[in-house]
């Protein structure tokens, strides 16, 4: 396959896989049923509640984040390291999956027996969980992204979903996933003589003939094939309410029903992208999960621009996510979407383009417009001074400047990092870590072109997200329009940078009438950073800037006070940062355990230094297990504020403890990046002062 054609196929993919959980989410079970749905939105056409950002949702999370196994594993990939993957980018029960409670929640569940030893397959199995959480609808919502790594090879994408689905699944659980994972995969390949029905009958060839899940798809099948006018999908689902219903199958969710739904949507839907999603949602029953998936089949098959606008504009390219990685949680969904095609085209052998690359895998920021449609997430302040933010089909996003009068303004920006008040709820809890630093370079091009009026200015700017001051840069006047080429240092904000981007301020008496054509927008540079616990608020069941898992913690006089039984951690600044200095002061109040986190993929993975048992200190390996890679005799004592420091560089480690290097070690096999920050592997009680950050470039 092209590999440009794949990767946008991938875009809508990833695309409709949004869109289906956006417009699904609102009227999700038990309290929506089908007769409510009806009742309350009638004949659904288009996103039933609008959100000021859509929060997360754990049928993206567990697609983008499980298929991160493929990075973090060397090969051969198994169930067990997916599971370990589960374990590394998830905080305890927060956020990410459904938290309904040991043996109701299968996900919780299986969280559950991985923390207890419970290896992947055994995890998800029907011996230990039983056959009903084992076959509840999970199986087939996390696993989409295994057939967009595998285009065109539906077996081989039902075989990776299956094995990831196996941590938290089993039995028709496992043929769910195989079924979506193999219709997801031959959508890349679909000719113009192959229909929808042929696609699910080769899905169904690899599912076991004898299944329950064959059985609901078949009759589903042969329903339709007697009834197939478009209206006729009400019949069908009434007829599945008989034969197939929610009473027929014990748990909360079960996967029988909701697969009957999928393949309804997808027949009646009949390759139509909105109606499909629509038909999903209509239905009831679990319906950000089936519409999701379908989603991303239809995404595939029709690609970006069979999706409509009135579905994607909502979405802006931009999902939020509820990892433990506050710097992965802020989306642009044409870089994940590069992420996800980059990995299927290193399993094929295939040479990843250099113009995916950049933004990739990445903290620096890249915004890409040359896919079909893309916006990466631009927005603007006014919807009524800039009523128009579209992509032209040239790589360009183009932005109405519409008629601005005399000392009116407007801004045009990136968002990298969110509040809890740009949502409108939390679901799913996710946590932010900016993305963007002072000292780093923000460069822009694009050009102006005026329809009427004098002249207009532009200036770079930044907005910080607790005073919401705009800060700005050098203006530059255009009359009669002009390209744009900017290169801006970032200044220092009180807090952190909620918007970069551009400022038009319109000075003249006569009204501006004109066209902004974007084509390049980056922010590069090292990234430094301190944190001050006493402007941190709790956000989301972490901190604004921070994301936490384990233990009890609490903000009390400007200082994070953390108290647990067994694991506490913290997590903050860029994902991918490889060499760096970072320290923290704390005073040890209980326990032996008090530490300072450093190259850290997870909660899994990564490395501690500090206090670890009486009178000494230790560098600490944590990859699943907690390995002391090096410990010193060190006589420090409760109640006595540290300050610890930790230089990074390629394989070379040096801790220090007030100003002093205690230790020097050097990892043949080291973690190359990683976030920074706090921690405590044992019993007991920390007060911590700050985090501080500096990276180191070469």
């Amino acid at each position: 396959m092209d590999k440009e054609l794949y990767l946008e196929k991938v875009y809508g993919g990833i695309l409709g896989k949004c869109i289906g959980d956006r417009i699904g989410a609102p009227v999700e079970p038990t309290v929506w049923s089908y007769e409510r749905i009806i009742d309350v939105y009638g004949e659904i056409t288009g996103y039933v509640k609008d959100y000021k950002n859509f929060a997360a949702d754990d049928d993206v999370n567990g697609p983008l984040f499980f298929i991160r196994a493929l990075l973090d594993h060397k090969a051969p990939l198994t169930a067990e390291k997916i599971g370990q993957t589960w374990l590394n980018y998830t905080r305890e029960e927060i956020g990410f999956y459904w938290w309904g409670g040991e043996g109701i929640s299968t996900e919780h569940t299986a969280y559950r027996n991985l923390k207890n030893g419970i290896p992947a397959p055994r995890s998800g199995s029907e011996l230990v969980n039983g056959k009903t959480l084992a076959e509840q609808i999970g199986g087939q919502i996390f696993i989409d992204t295994w057939g967009l790594v595998f285009p065109g090879n539906p077996e081989k994408a039902a075989a990776y979903a299956a094995m990831a689905a196996s941590v938290s699944h089993d039995g028709n659980g496992l043929h769910g996933a195989r079924f979506i994972a193999s219709l997801i995969s031959m959508a890349f390949k679909v000719d113009t003589n192959c229909s929808i029905a042929d696609m699910i009958e080769d899905a169904l060839a690899l599912l076991p003939e004898e299944s329950e899940y064959t059985r609901v798809v078949e009759a589903v099948r042969d329903f339709h094939r007697n009834h197939k006018r478009p209206e006729q999908w009400r019949d069908a689902l009434t007829f599945l309410h008989s034969f197939f219903g929610y009473d027929k199958y014990p748990g909360v969710c079960h996967i029988i029903p909701n697969s009957g739904v999928v393949a309804l949507a997808l027949y009646y839907g009949n390759g139509d992208f909105a109606r499909t999603v629509e038909i999903a949602t209509m239905c009831g029953w679990d319906t950000d999960c089936n519409a999701g998936n379908v989603g991303t089949i239809l995404g595939v098959l029709n690609g970006p621009k069979g999706i409509p606008d009135h579905y994607r504009k909502p979405v802006n390219d931009f999902h939020a996510a509820s990892s433990i990685a506050g710097a992965l949680n802020i989306i642009d969904l044409p870089t994940a979407a590069k992420e996800v095609a980059m990995l299927g085209l290193r399993d094929s052998g295939s040479e990843v383009p250099e113009s995916w690359k950049k933004g990739a895998y990445s903290d620096d920021i890249f915004l890409d417009f040359t896919l079909a449609g893309s916006t990466s997430g631009i927005r603007t302040s006014s919807r009524y001074l800039t009523p128009v933010l579209r992509n032209n089909g040239k790589g360009e996003l183009t932005v109405i400047l519409d008629r601005l009068k005399e000392g009116e303004s407007v801004r045009i920006f990136y968002k990298p990092y969110y509040r809890r008040n740009d949502f409108d709820d939390e679901r799913y809890s996710p946590t932010f870590t900016p993305l963007v630093y002072p000292g780093q370079t923000m460069e822009i091009k694009g050009k102006i072109e005026q329809w009427s009026g004098k002249e207009i200015s532009v200036s770079p700017f930044v907005l910080d997200a607790a005073s919401e001051k705009v800060i700005s840069g050098p203006e530059t006047v255009y009359a009669g329009g002009g390209d744009i080429e900017i290169s801006w240092k970032i200044p220092d904000v009180s807090f952190a940078v909620a918007e970069a981007g551009l400022l038009f301020n319109q000075s003249s008496e006569e009204k501006y009438l004109g066209e902004l054509l974007l084509s390049a927008f980056e922010i590069t540079g090292e990234k430094d950073f301190a944190i001050d616990f006493s402007e941190e608020r709790n956000e989301f069941r972490g901190l604004s800037r921070c994301s936490l898992s384990g233990g009890n913690w609490e903000l009390l006089d400007g200082e994070l006070i953390a108290k647990t039984e067994d694991i506490f951690l913290l997590f903050t600044g860029p994902y991918y940062c490889e060499d760096y200095c970072v320290e923290t002061s704390l005073i040890a109040v209980e326990g032996v355990s008090h530490l300072v986190a450093f190259r850290a993929i997870g909660a899994e993975r990564g490395y501690f230094f500090g206090f670890n048992s009486s009178n000494t200190a230790a560098l600490i390996k944590r990859d699943h297990n907690n390995t002391i890679l090096q410990e010193i005799e060190f006589p420090w004592k409760m109640g006595e504020l540290y300050k610890l420091k930790v230089k990074v560089s390629g394989s070379d480690i040096t801790c220090i403890i007030d100003n002093e290097a205690v230790l020097s070690y050097s990892d043949r096999d080291p973690f190359t990046h990683g976030m920074a920050g706090l921690g405590k592997l044992g019993a007991g009680k920390t007060i911590f002062k700050n985090i501080v950050f500096h990276e180191t470039r070469k």
